[in-house]
């Protein structure tokens, strides 16, 4: 099999470094890794089993056949499904052996026949919406779902959560908002006698920022790939000597290196010329891989570690670089998120030249590409 022309490379180093980091700065609280959405790009099974080896006390998916994924795979250790399943998802609880989220009487009834018929209960979580708007029960009607659940033989109340919508802003008026709310739940659950052994609200930002967010567990997502949720979040991390390091990089390999006179138009639409006489090389790399057309006259490479233009539109499955005079080859190594020598360039880059989050930029670049998992440090990281 020849080599890939794309890939995404995985760090396994990074990323049990950023477990080892998050745990001491949760100071007792558990971490909980979200790899939902193919852990954002970096592999699902994969990623799993380097974060639990690193210290990671569960898993969190958002869907069911995310779940279904990892146990087939043979992953071990908890897992809570965020979205309350539909009844005809409701078997794979038991089968697999996961942790339900309920919002609503129906799902833990439904949870709680799949329980019974396996002569013992399946764990869920309350979620209850404090401000998200997304799921949940309201907080004046938490108390009375989760007696009903509590009535249930086939559920156990075992947690008990909420997601805040803003912990990466500045301003943290709205997420302390939503956790007086939550706490005001908390309590009166703790009042009738219902208040189970885990509960949770901190995503990365709130574990970064919030520690009253913290509770039992941190749902860690993002940071745990090495990426802050925001440049407010970035500045704290840095100021509690937390070092989130990058678990993703993209290179392609040069498949065409032409001198190209000035003048000359590159791309769709001819909206490039060259400036001068200079040296292109053309990407196998497109927007049907995750380079997103609206980066053209946007985004830089790295090129034997220089950073360099793309020019002209990003085709569907190529790109173009101005490489200048550098003496590039066909096979020669380029990057497009990551580092070479001195040189990085990062989600959070793509994120700004496109108004979006670096959230999206990994997921759109990991799930397109062959992986490559370095596994050579992961152990050691862990240790």
């Amino acid at each position: 099999m020849s080599e890939p022309l794309r890939w995404v490379e995985i760090d396994h180093g990074a990323l049990a470094h950023n477990v080892r980091a998050l745990r001491q700065l949760l100071d007792g609280a558990q971490l909980w890794a979200v790899v939902k959405a193919q852990a954002y790009g970096h592999g699902p099974v994969e990623t799993a089993r380097t974060v639990l080896a690193a210290g990671a006390a569960g898993l969190i998916v958002a869907v069911v056949d995310e779940a279904v994924e990892l146990r087939t795979a043979g992953v071990k250790g908890p897992i809570l499904v965020l979205t309350p399943p539909l009844p005809d998802q409701a078997l794979a609880y038991d089968t697999f052996d996961l942790i339900g989220t309920v919002a609503d009487y129906e799902t833990a009834r439904v949870l709680a026949a799949a329980g019974e018929r396996r002569g013992r209960p399946i764990p869920v979580h309350l979620k209850v919406d404090t401000g998200m708007g997304r799921l949940g029960v309201l907080p004046g009607d938490a108390v009375a779902l989760a007696t009903a659940v509590h009535g249930l033989a086939g559920v156990e109340l075992a947690g008990v959560f909420t997601h805040m919508a803003a912990a990466d802003e500045e301003d943290l008026s709205s997420a302390r908002a939503q956790l007086e709310r939550f706490n005001a739940v908390l309590a009166a659950l703790e009042r009738h006698g219902l208040r189970p052994p885990m509960a949770h609200a901190a995503n990365s930002a709130g574990a970064i920022v919030l520690p009253e967010s913290r509770y039992s567990l941190a749902r860690v997502g993002i940071a745990l790939y090495g990426i802050a949720p925001s440049s407010f979040v970035a500045a704290r991390a840095k100021a509690l000597g937390l070092e989130l390091r990058p678990a993703l990089a993209f290179r392609a390999r040069v498949v065409a290196a032409r001198r190209l006179p000035a003048g000359w138009p590159i791309s769709y639409g001819s909206t490039y010329a060259t400036r001068t006489e200079t040296t292109v090389a053309t990407l196998p790399v497109g927007y049907a891989d995750g380079l997103s057309r609206s980066l053209s006259h946007k985004m830089h490479v790295l090129v034997h570690g220089q950073k360099r233009p793309i020019v002209g539109r990003i085709c569907m499955n190529h790109c173009m670089v101005d490489a200048g005079d550098l003496p590039v080859r066909p096979g020669d190594v380029v990057t497009l998120l990551g580092a070479d020598g001195g040189e990085t360039i990062t989600a959070e880059d793509w994120a700004q030249a496109l108004g979006t989050i670096p959230y999206e930029i990994v997921c759109m670049v990991g799930s397109r590409n062959p992986r490559r998992h370095l596994l050579g440090t992961a152990a050691a990281a862990a240790s």
